[in-house]
């Protein structure tokens, strides 16, 4: 097979970003995010404590939430993540009073500021804990992404060619969460989770390689991006890879992209099409076996057709 061209780059994205529409168009993305909508969006503070204390964490509500809302229950022994939570309140505070016009303060015939009383609200917080849905069992939740099963031929070889290319180590292993993969530079690794189908273990690992090419420590970059983009670009590349060698990961990364991307006219993907051109090319180059080298006194394709031609 020769190398990957750019119009084909070009017509393997535009049947990602296609399907991405078609997906929002479907009542399973309104279901999806009528699902998200309950969780309850975290300031950016308390997502630092959560990624803190659980760095897989997805989707995270409060223990009566799950109960409630999802139809989960919170396993045995979980461990919660702390969280600090704002808890209004109301008081009366005595002020001087000021001219609605000029906003001066106004004095009685003492000379002395005249007050009045004004209920204001006090915020102080409380510390909460919550789970992630890894930390419960019940009720499905509304998912845009399906395990993805089946063989990939030549799996070894193109696994190991991926390894190769890969700028961590690479092992495969246990994942904490429901996380397929992860690429540390902490640990100096990355990792797929064991047991996976092949189909699974090579999209995950074509994802988990674009990480570890791309996205290098935000303190290590001039410009770091958001999670967000860092995950379209992962995951499209594997979309792309997965597509030219006739692996179907749709089920999976259709929904994988629209999820982080969050927005009808995906503006992560055509922001990072030129990154993702480029890194696909460069894997599928690495995955494609080599030519078999012709002998010295081997004729070529070429030779052969225009033999049998003139015959």
């Amino acid at each position: 097979m020769p190398p990957v061209t750019d119009e084909r780059l070009a017509e393997l994205t535009d049947r990602l970003e296609n399907g991405i529409k078609e997906l929002y168009a479907s009542g399973r993305y309104a279901e999806y995010l009528a699902a998200m909508s309950k969780f309850h969006h975290y300031s950016f503070g308390n997502a630092l404590l959560i990624l803190l204390q659980c760095p897989t964490a997805t989707s995270v509500a409060g223990y009566n939430d799950w109960k409630k809302k999802f139809g989960r229950q919170v396993k045995a022994q979980e461990k919660s993540i702390k969280i600090l939570a704002p808890c209004p309140s109301r008081r009366l505070v005595e002020r001087e009073k000021k001219d609605p016009d000029t906003g001066r303060t106004l004095y009685g015939p003492d000379g002395k500021p005249l007050t009045e009383w004004h209920r204001e609200v006090v915020t102080h917080y409380k510390i909460v804990s919550v789970f992630d849905v890894s930390q419960t069992e019940g009720r499905e939740l509304p998912s845009l992404v399906s395990e993805l099963s089946g063989d990939v031929p030549d799996f070894e070889n193109v696994y190991n060619r991926l390894a190769a290319l890969c700028p961590l180590p690479v092992e495969l292993g246990p994942v904490p969460g429901t996380a397929k993969g992860y690429a540390s530079f902490a640990e100096n690794r990355v990792v797929v989770r064991s047991g996976m189908s092949q189909v699974q273990t090579i999209k995950t690992l074509i994802h988990e390689t674009a990480h570890a090419k791309l996205h290098a420590p935000d303190f290590l970059s001039e410009n770091p991006k958001p999670r967000q983009e860092k995950e379209v670009e992962a995951e499209s590349v594997a979309y792309v890879v997965c597509q030219h060698f006739g692996i179907d990961t749709s089920d999976y990364s259709l929904g994988y992209v629209a999820g982080w991307s969050r927005g009808k006219e995906l503006a992560e993907l055509k922001a990072s099409l030129n990154v993702i051109h480029a890194t696909a090319g460069e894997i599928i180059n690495a995955i494609q076996p080599p030519p078999p080298e012709r002998t010295r006194d081997e004729p070529s394709q070429e030779y052969r057709r225009k033999v049998t031609k003139r015959k």
